[in-house]
């Protein structure tokens, strides 16, 4: 378990993050966060290339399920429904517990998974800490100046991700 906030891998957004990719990991179970990562926070159903990058997903053998803060049950059940796949609700995170939650109840261990989210200090935090690989992305929109502050002091730590992912992919 590292307490470590700096993601293992940094993308630009969710549907930059290939079957081909997930599957060099040996990931076969991926959680995903949903509010700036899946949908905005305004959205009540996926976008339409969001639910391709999940049937691709889905098409190449990767259990999917929606790890969320979020307790906005109407909300997050219509997206996972839509999108034909699990979810878990109020996942505390940074604390990992939602996602070792989530990892039980699909049978699977830290090695077969992996995270993707919007956010440093929870998204990626929560999956260091549950052992598993942290993807972050950048969040699908800024239009709170709030959060667009909170993810500015995020840079750093998403740049030491992607200096991470050139060393490994070039």
């Amino acid at each position: 378990m590292s307490y470590s906030p700096i993601p293992n891998y940094s993308f630009r957004g969710i549907i930059d993050v290939s079957t081909e990719f997930i599957k060099s990991l040996g990931v076969r179970f991926l959680m995903l966060d949903l509010d700036n990562t899946v949908a905005t926070y305004s959205e009540h159903t996926p976008s339409d290339s969001i639910a391709q990058w999940v049937s691709s997903m889905k098409d190449c053998g990767v259990e999917l399920c929606i790890v969320s803060n979020s307790t906005r049950k109407g909300r997050v059940d219509a997206i996972a429904e839509n999108l034909g796949i699990e979810f878990i609700m109020g996942a505390s995170k940074p604390s990992p517990k939602g996602i070792l939650r989530a990892m039980n109840s699909a049978g699977v261990s830290a090695a077969d998974s992996a995270f993707i989210g919007d956010q440093i200090f929870t998204d990626a935090l929560a999956a260091n800490r549950a052992g598993i690989v942290s993807i972050v992305v950048r969040p699908r929109s800024l239009a709170n100046p709030i959060l667009a502050l909170r993810y500015a002091t995020e840079a750093p730590f998403r740049a030491i991700g992607r200096k991470k992912m050139k060393k490994v992919y070039g």
